[in-house]
């Protein structure tokens, strides 16, 4: 049970009554402890040596001595610190609104301990009820149902908001929101909420909510989890998504306006119950969350859409998959599925290696095992033998190998990226790629003389998806020379585009093969949203164009204090600048 007290103006989280079952260590990161009980009588506690990123932990010294079966409520009071790593507090210039102030959570990996004390491991599952007060012109929602609100008897001019979760879930999964927000139904167990700014594009966005749903049902099974809501973040949240139970978190950068970009909220419900209902034990075995939570996504999208559309996003992100081993480096232990994350930050280990790795490993057992329908049933079967519980890569590979009675072996897990490029290692439908593929080499291909035979019809028929897979082969090749970009301005006019995917890919583009007057575009997408995703990427392209290396540093310590504190702290070892520095090593 949580009673938080949010004060904008202190930036702390005031907050009582954590209550739990026999516990004597709870992880906490830079959080004011100010009393412990057990059952109502004074605990001493003490505060352990403090881990660069895993925190203190708070060991609790019971007032009693525990009977077999007996139920303990430990109830902790404490602070949260301004510069709390699972939240990021907002002024109301940093908001849509620019009248007032905003906070979110954002607590995966393990940051949920510098907002609750909490065994923060997702081996470890609990439901949790909550009241949350704040000033009467702010809303707050949470990664649990809405319980109904009231006048905080102790302050009218506040407003409790109350919150129950009566599933299981993981600490990580702990979310919270508080802003100017508005909401709209989009389908009969789900609301959009944003700040009115985005509200209706947002609603006209991901107006096919239920029916991704209905379909996700239909493959994994009910969706145990009552309300499906989705939140539009203000532009600094790091993360295209974030699966929190009842509210999804979503970035603004998915309001393409033409629901090209929907495949971030099928990823997201589908964690429903790849992630959610079943959980990876510990951050090693986070394939199991994201690569499963891909496959099925990519089936929602083959049911709404097609077989060749599901294998046109399968070879976009084999792709992804070799873009983050070259920036690793091939024999790098974090390209391997099950990495030892031992002394490793789980935020450092971040990339596309758990998720299309893990993609690449089920679609090759689908294919061994006998096709998309058999192997679907296989997850769904998986699905139900461990929902509610956290699971390891030897629960999900014996219980592979139990179903399919020892029909299958596979190294995958265990080693770096596997010796293989497509097509010659996992062979996909080429269909929808083929255009793209054409138009690339077309250009890879071109001399000088041959510009003149571009023109814009060449990107007429191609679909966002085809587009943004365009620029994604040319990025993966020898960089294009500054007069071919400058055609492809001039024919494609790409700078028109406000999709978000197909504008990162086109201003890397346009920066690699040093054409100046991108710069300027590049640093303000990395500035005035702060999806890593885009971010990091973008800062690292000008970052490499020598001549704009000093102002990439510049720019980024500008912006540094706005940016979400994950973020900021990554840009800053990509761009070689200390945490504490002004300027770069």
């Amino acid at each position: 049970k949580l009673r938080v007290i949010l004060d904008f103006d202190l930036k702390v989280n005031l907050t009582a009554q954590v209550c739990s079952p026999e516990i004597n260590t709870l992880d906490t990161k830079d959080l004011k402890i100010v009393s412990v009980s057990a059952n109502g009588q004074v605990a001493q506690f003490t505060m352990g040596p403090k881990h660069s990123f895993k925190g203190t932990p708070l060991d609790i010294t019971l007032p009693f001595d525990l009977s077999r079966g007996q139920h303990v409520i430990v109830e902790v009071t404490y602070e949260t610190s301004p510069s709390a790593s699972a939240l990021q507090w907002l002024t109301p210039e940093q908001t849509a609104g620019k009248k007032q102030p905003y906070l979110f959570s954002q607590c995966q990996a393990h940051h949920c301990r510098s907002m609750i004390p909490c065994q923060d491991s997702p081996s470890v599952k609990h439901t949790y009820y909550s009241q949350v007060s704040v000033p009467k012109d702010l809303v707050a929602v949470m990664s649990a149902v809405r319980d109904g609100q009231e006048v905080d008897p102790q302050d009218n001019n506040r407003i409790v908001y109350r919150f129950r979760q009566p599933v299981p879930m993981p600490s990580y999964l702990i979310a919270i929101v508080v802003g100017a927000l508005e909401s709209r139904e989009i389908g009969p167990r789900s609301r959009v909420w944003s700040e009115k700014e985005y509200v209706d594009k947002a609603a006209f966005e991901f107006s096919e909510t239920e029916t991704m749903l209905k379909t996700a049902e239909d493959l994994a099974g009910p969706y145990v989890w009552g309300q499906y809501d989705i939140l539009v973040l203000p532009p600094s949240f790091p993360y295209g998504g974030m699966e929190n139970p009842c509210l999804t978190f979503a970035t603004p950068t998915l309001l393409a306006g033409d629901k090209s970009l929907s495949n971030v909220i099928a990823h997201e419900i589908s964690h429903s119950w790849t992630g959610n209902l079943v959980t990876n034990k510990t951050w090693e075995h986070f394939w199991l969350n994201e690569g499963h939570t891909v496959y099925l996504e990519r089936m929602i999208g083959r049911c709404m859409d097609s077989e060749q559309f599901r294998q046109f996003k399968a070879m976009g992100g084999w792709k992804d998959l070799q873009d983050s081993v070259n920036t690793f480096g091939a024999n790098n232990p974090l390209t391997n599925l099950v990495p030892s994350l031992q002394d490793v930050d789980p935020d450092d280990a971040f990339s596309s290696v758990p998720y299309e790795k893990g993609f690449a490993l089920l679609y090759h057992l689908e294919e061994l095992m006998g096709g998309p329908e058999v192997f679907m049933g296989f997850v769904k079967s998986y699905i139900q033998m461990f929902a509610y519980s956290s699971v390891t890569t030897d629960d999900w590979k014996n219980y592979l190998f139990t179903y399919f009675k020892d029909k299958v072996r596979n190294t995958w897990m265990w080693t770096g990226m596997p010796g293989c490029s497509l097509p010659g290692c996992l062979q996909y439908d080429t269909t929808l790629a083929d255009a793209c593929i054409a138009l690339a080499q077309r250009w890879i291909k071109a001399k000088d003389q041959d510009l003149s035979s571009f023109k814009s019809s060449d990107v007429k028929t191609l679909s966002s998806h085809q587009l943004i897979e365009f620029l994604s082969l040319l990025l993966q090749e020898e960089r294009l020379p500054l007069t071919h970009v400058k055609k492809m301005q001039e024919v494609y006019d790409l700078n028109a585009y406000m999709n978000s995917e197909i504008r990162f890919r086109w201003l890397r583009l346009c920066v690699r093969s040093r054409w100046e007057e991108a710069v300027p575009k590049a640093l303000k997408m990395a500035t005035e949203q702060g999806r890593m995703k885009f971010t990091r990427p973008l800062f690292k392209e000008v970052f490499n164009f020598e001549k704009y290396h000093d102002e990439a540093v510049s720019v980024f310590l500008a912006h540094r204090a706005a940016m979400h504190p994950v973020t900021s702290g990554l840009v800053g070892k990509d761009l070689k600048v200390d945490a504490s520095s002004t300027t770069s090593l």
